[in-house]
């Protein structure tokens, strides 16, 4: 292999290496396996308690019972692994999705790759707000600040040099000033370069390539953490009220099994151990579809709040528009002209500057567009860039010294306000070139200024800038932003449009978007003059925002925060982390995003689509929903399962449940609320409602208040058949089936009435689980009541066909009654 030279690697040569040094990434730990997840779950209370029943059989009771325990266990806890490992599948799906990237040369072409397939000898382009992807030497492009506190601890950026032909191999430790070594996990301060990678992976300083950036961070949910507390609080009453149970029971009837089997029963039945489970699924299969809508999650708490976001803060370059920045008009001091085919002399220098004013490895949409002017006009640089100067707050312009035929001199472009002063232009010009500007931005052109200095033989550092003229840049708005900015206005999520462009463009671009321009338009310059107390009340109204820096969009967010929204914030660059740190839910783009504004985020936006945002709040309803209809059916459920198991001893009855039919019961009611709720469309009118308010939890006393109601219709319904039954003489066993029968049917209509969107039909695509889980219920509860070895495990005895008919409609009513109201107040 020859050393390979700006152009890059070949794809051969870089499969190769890759073969021999492996991926550029720290070594995986191996995803939880089954056997590892088995004996997570078998340390949950729940099957604690199942273990403690199937003893008891084993060694007291029947045999057969037990070991019917012992199979019903184990069905219980394959599901849950089977559950968990979907679950895990997800998340490794998006950790694929969160790698980070890295800009390489590969056969003599620019291309985008994950960081994990660099290889030794690869060109590597790395820029302002980026993380150095492995080991490399700095071989071209500017002088680079790099900050490499996460190697060092020291908080000092230090200066990076070009290496020359004979630069070492070896790294020394971090920290050099003034050496070419770039080091993995560094941060790129300033500047930008062309770098070949040394080192890959374990070998290099840090070890660990992108672990920040890839981690999609699992942190429990506000709600996750409510429900936890709730599960393990109701645990420990549980475990007190089955202990109490088994007292009372053997002191009274002198039947300490029995006594045993039914307070482990009631434990059972009152312990919601779905919740936990359901939230993790929820939240995992929730991420996994957002990321197939474009918007990944890395933090999976943040899909709970997602649709809740009642305003939406979007930059303009490449959110509402194509990013395709392209040069359309030039102004020399004459007329706005079109780009023309053949330039004059002052549309040649205007360019000839404008080139030379912008990186000579261009990222910046604006310089792309301005070399590929220059390429297509073949107007060359004509000389050696020796230094540039990036963009400050103080100076809004970027500008370059360049060695050329003539001497030295300087090019600057940026803010047409900073070059006019830069240029000393006199009151009369500035008059001209305002106008000038005014009329390009009303068109939604973007315009930047360009002036340089004349060639001097000398230093140009006092030379007077001359104002070569203005540039004007046109992004097309995506095709779909317009009706992606109407459907958000539909769901009563606000959109707002911050951006550095001139006012008037900002303008113009919003109104086409369909942005609400009725507050006129809030500039930088104005949010700063303003207290943060009296912001909230300013920006009420004002939905477009032009001539912001990035530090002031933290204030914007601060004062959409104070005025009661849940905000979520776009952002891009290395100056927009503490306003996406900040917002409830921060947007990094992941196309143009720096890894700066990636690493703050809560979600990153692989296609910087707007349209993609909102189709994620939509999604972002759908799982909230979802997960409150599932939350609220568990709740309604384990309301009858303890009722039942309780209230026949306290009446004199023969129990009616025993831990076998709850280990049925749960073996229902698991995929019932992971499986058949989470695949469940949204509700119709989802995005033409409000987002839930700020203060109302997305389960809270509401919901929980509604499960108990459900839940009590169904326990009352359930024990009548089976007190009605013992009291016309039924026998114990027939009675006991009959009630189960109810039990399972008011379960199965329970689930389906809570489940279902209104509008939608119980026998639609998306309910294709829960017939699934229905069929396997039923059939189960049918070999209960009619196969003689199976029934005589549970205790049950076929009913007549009357009396079963009787009870499944009793049972439909009382699990349904709720979803046909919510039907007929819909009508």
């Amino acid at each position: 292999m020859t050393q390979p030279s700006l152009s890059g690697l070949t794809s051969e040569d870089a499969a190769r290496l890759l073969a021999q040094f492996g991926p550029n990434a720290p070594p995986e730990s191996p995803p939880p396996g089954v056997l590892k997840i088995a004996l997570r779950t078998l340390k949950e209370p729940m099957f604690f308690l199942l273990a403690a029943a199937a003893t008891l059989y084993l060694f007291v009771g029947d045999l057969g019972e037990g070991l019917f325990m012992v199979a019903g266990a184990s069905a219980s806890i394959s599901l849950v692994v089977f559950q968990e490992l979907r679950s895990e599948r997800a998340l490794q799906a998006l950790q694929r999705l969160a790698e980070p990237m890295a800009q390489v040369r590969r056969d003599g072409a620019e291309r985008r790759i994950p960081a994990r397939d660099l290889v030794p000898g690869d060109i590597v382009l790395v820029g302002e707000g980026q993380r150095v992807p492995a080991d490399a030497l700095l071989i071209a492009g500017d002088a680079l600040v790099v900050d490499e506190s996460i190697l060092t601890g020291e908080s000092a950026p230090v200066t990076k040099t070009f290496a020359d032909e004979a630069a070492q191999s070896d790294f020394p430790d971090p920290g050099g000033d003034h050496t070419p070594f770039l080091y993995a996990g560094s941060l790129i301060v300033r500047g930008s370069g062309v770098a070949r990678v040394a080192r890959t992976g374990p070998r290099t300083a840090v070890g660990g390539l992108g672990a920040s950036l890839a981690a999609i961070q699992g942190e429990p949910s506000p709600l996750q953490k409510r429900t936890g507390a709730l599960v393990a609080k109701l645990g420990a009453f549980a475990l007190s009220f089955c202990a109490l149970v088994i007292v009372t029971y053997g002191l009274v009837h002198g039947d300490w099994f029995e006594g045993a089997i039914a307070g482990i029963t009631l434990a059972i039945g009152l312990l919601p151990e779905e919740f936990p489970m359901v939230l993790a699924i929820f939240l995992a299969l929730g991420a996994f579809r957002l990321a197939r809508r474009n918007v990944l999650v890395r933090r999976s708490s943040v899909t709970e709040t997602l649709g809740s976001a009642s305003l939406l803060c979007v930059d303009k370059t490449g959110t509402l528009t194509e990013n395709r920045m392209a040069v359309s008009a030039l102004y020399t001091g004459g007329a706005i002209e079109p780009v023309p085919d053949a330039p004059d002399a002052e549309e040649h220098r205007l360019i000839l500057a404008a080139l030379r004013a912008s990186s000579q490895n261009p990222v910046d949409p604006m310089d792309r567009a301005v070399h590929a002017l220059a390429e297509r006009l073949e107007i060359p640089a004509a000389g050696t860039a020796t230094e540039s100067f990036p963009i400050k707050p103080e100076l809004l312009a970027f500008i370059q010294s360049w060695r050329v035929e003539g001497g030295a001199l300087k090019a600057a472009k940026g803010a047409p306000e900073a070059i006019l002063r830069l240029a000393g232009a006199d009151p009369g010009t500035r008059a001209r070139y305002h106008a000038v500007i005014d009329e390009m931005a009303r068109d939604g052109m973007r315009v930047l200024a360009v002036a340089e200095t004349e060639p001097d033989a000398g230093e140009p550092d006092g030379a007077p800038y001359v104002l070569r003229g203005l540039v004007a840049f046109e992004d097309p708005i995506r095709a779909d932003a317009p009706e992606a900015v109407a459907a958000a206005r539909r769901a009563g999520v606000s959109v707002a449009m911050i951006t550095g462009d001139y006012p008037a463009t900002a303008f113009a671009i919003a109104r086409a978007a369909g942005i609400d321009t009725s507050g006129g338009v809030l500039t930088g310059a104005e949010i700063a003059g303003t207290t943060a107390e009296g912001l909230a009340d300013k920006i009420r109204d004002i939905r477009v925002f032009a001539r912001v820096m990035p530090t002031s969009k933290l204030a914007l967010v601060e004062a959409f925060k104070a005025d009661g929204h849940i905000v979520a914030m776009t952002g891009d660059g290395v100056n927009d982390a503490p306003a996406l740190a900040a917002a409830h839910i921060g947007v990094a783009m992941g196309q143009r995003g720096s890894d700066v504004a990636r690493e703050a985020a809560h979600i990153v936006l692989l296609d910087d689509n707007f349209a993609s945002i909102v189709a994620g709040i939509a999604l972002g309803r759908r799982i909230s929903t979802n997960l409150r209809k599932a939350l609220t059916y568990i709740t309604a459920i384990h309301v009858p399962i303890a009722g039942l198991a309780l209230a026949p001893i306290l009446m004199g009855l023969p129990p009616m449940l025993l831990p076998a039919h709850v280990v049925l019961m749960e073996l229902i009611i698991d995929p019932t609320c992971s499986l058949a709720f989470e695949a469940e469309p949204g509700e119709r009118d989802a995005m033409l409602n409000p987002p839930r308010p700020q203060n109302e939890p997305l389960f809270g006393t509401r919901d929980l208040v509604l499960g108990t109601i459900q839940g009590l219709v169904v326990f009352l319904a359930v024990l009548s058949v089976y007190v009605l039954a013992a009291s016309v003489g039924v026998p114990e066993a027939r009675g006991r089936g009959l009630a189960f029968a109810t039990l399972i049917v008011a379960n199965l209509t329970l689930a389906l009435s809570d489940a279902l969107p209104r509008g939608v039909s119980p026998f639609a695509r998306e309910n294709l689980f829960f017939w699934a889980i229905a069929a396997a219920a039923l059939s189960v509860v049918a070999a209960g009541l009619y196969f003689p070895p199976l029934a005589g495990l549970l205790r049950f005895e076929a009913p007549e066909t009357a009396d079963l008919a009787v009870a499944a409609l009793l049972a439909m009513s009382a699990g349904g009654w709720y979803g046909m109201w919510r039907r007929l107040i819909d009508m």
